[in-house]
């Protein structure tokens, strides 16, 4: 049995930059971290040569094509996976619509998994690259990059997409103690309510041809250039003021990224003491984040009254191999 653990992700700025109707002509730039809130994939091989899936729902099939899980069918396609396989997923958190990215999470706790299952190792960077190509060209989801080489990465990094596709991957180099004071200073709160990331995304894509929409997306990518040099000075003094300025922006760029319900959580925890904030992933549900010293924590707790809240830390290791009985790991990376 293999067994991985994928952490989610938490954006702090710059979101949607990662969309390819926008970095392909500007570039864009992500600042995000992955969290210690999991996506575990177990692969097992079957008895007979059958395919077993579990997750919300569960599917046994004769052939890979008759899977209805398109990143599962799609993946095991790609690596020439025929039969003989269980596989089965738990996650910490609501995985659909919740803006912690668990989709891409899933995607790539799976190719790690199967990877490991084959015997072959994959190394993070080509984790990222193979997950982003399995949901967007295959499964053919119009979202972005960001989320996958978060996932596989780990840790506070700065993301870059690049014009012709390419993505880097550059560590946020602060000290421990600046990185122990942020994870301090951050509330998490569930809506309660989920939300399609594909529509939302889909208009925002659509959108960049408005000159308007991509000035507004130019700021967003700018905003990650600021975070990344307040943070590498080990300076959070600002870091609220910018993820209001964000937050604000992102609002602008398609209908339905918030509405009066989302805005009144949001002013509550800004009235009750917080500096910054927003709601994670594409919008309109999910979980909403707030920026504040510590001190402001538990009024901002009781503002947030009916929504519940979770304690997140940061993850600097992004997707592990957990267990691996096969004992058949070949030194080989992926080509």
């Amino acid at each position: 049995m293999i067994i991985c653990k994928t952490p989610l992700r938490m954006s702090f700025v710059g979101g949607g930059s990662d969309l390819p109707a926008y970095y392909r002509q500007e570039g864009g730039a992500v600042l995000s971290t992955a969290i210690n809130k999991y996506m575990y994939i177990a692969v097992n091989k079957k008895f007979d040569e059958k395919i077993r899936l579990s997750y919300s729902v569960t599917e046994t099939v004769n052939s890979v094509e008759k899977l209805n899980h398109p990143i599962v069918r799609n993946s095991l396609e790609l690596l020439n996976i025929k039969g003989g396989v269980e596989i089965v997923s738990v996650a910490d958190i609501p995985s659909k619509g919740s803006g912690l990215g668990s989709s891409s999470a899933y995607a790539v706790g799976l190719l790690h998994a199967l990877y490991t299952y084959k015997g072959e190792m994959i190394s993070k960077d080509r984790l990222g690259e193979l997950a982003s190509y399995v949901e967007i060209e295959l499964c053919g989801d119009k979202i972005g990059k960001q989320d996958q080489y978060a996932s596989a990465f780990g840790g506070l990094n700065f993301i870059r997409f690049h014009e012709d596709d390419s993505v880097s991957v550059d560590k946020i180099v602060c000290t421990q103690e600046t990185i122990k004071k942020m994870e301090k200073s951050i509330l998490v709160f569930y809506t309660g309510r989920t939300r399609s990331t594909a529509s939302l995304l889909s208009e925002q894509s659509n959108n960049m041809g408005n000159s308007v929409k991509r000035k507004l997306m130019k700021e967003m990518v700018s905003l990650t250039y600021d975070m990344k040099a307040l943070l590498e000075s080990n300076d959070l003094d600002s870091i609220g003021e910018l993820l209001d300025k964000n937050w604000r922006l992102k609002q602008q760029m398609a209908s339905g990224i918030s509405d009066p319900e989302i805005n009144n959580w949001y002013s509550r925890g800004i009235n009750a003491g917080a500096s910054g904030g927003k709601l994670l992933g594409a919008g309109n549900g999910g979980f909403i984040m707030f920026f504040a010293p510590f001190e402001k924590h538990e009024a901002i707790t009781k503002a947030m009254k009916g929504l519940k809240k979770i304690s997140i830390s940061f993850d600097p290791k992004g997707s592990q191999i957990v267990l691996n009985q096969t004992n058949n790991l070949k030194n080989t990376e992926f080509e």
